[in-house]
């Protein structure tokens, strides 16, 4: 399996939609934005550059768990501010390292400074159980001699 496969590949079959916050929008505003494109996070951008992610996880541990109000709360109040990020040239192997070692399960891709998608982790285990099969595919149509000359 080739995981030094780029980021962009998995871009590509992601389509080019991208949605996003404001700092200044309510945690409210955000979740329900979530819930609606059924996604886990969200960019938090402001005059077009990416300043933090808001996810699930920062909601239940920063609102839900200390009794704050998502209505009043504002995304940049609970929002991560150091981000782990990638680009399109980098790997799907590095993807996986860096989610692993930094225990997030999105990743802004970011090029020349400007975001261009979101990888998840369900982006790269999709992507990994295509690759697989595909391989598997391949293999058995090399076995059975069905594979082109």
């Amino acid at each position: 399996m080739e995981i030094s496969t780029p980021v962009r590949s998995i871009l590509a079959g992601k389509g080019a939609i991208l949605w996003s916050v404001r700092p200044d929008d309510t945690v409210f505003n955000a979740i329900e934005q979530m819930a609606h494109h059924d996604i886990g996070a969200l960019p938090v951008v402001d005059d077009g550059l990416l300043v933090g992610m808001i996810s699930e996880r920062d909601y239940t541990r920063k609102i839900v768990l200390v009794g704050r109000s998502s209505r009043e709360t504002r995304v940049s109040d609970i929002m991560t501010h150091d981000l782990v990020t990638v680009t399109p040239d980098d790997s799907v192997q590095e993807c996986m390292r860096l989610m692993t070692n930094h225990r997030v399960r999105h990743l802004p891709v970011l090029e020349v400074g400007r975001l261009t998608g979101i990888i998840s982790i369900g982006d790269v285990v999709n992507w990994i159980i295509g690759a697989q099969s595909a391989a598997l595919d391949d293999l058995e149509n090399y076995v059975t001699g069905a594979y082109p000359a």
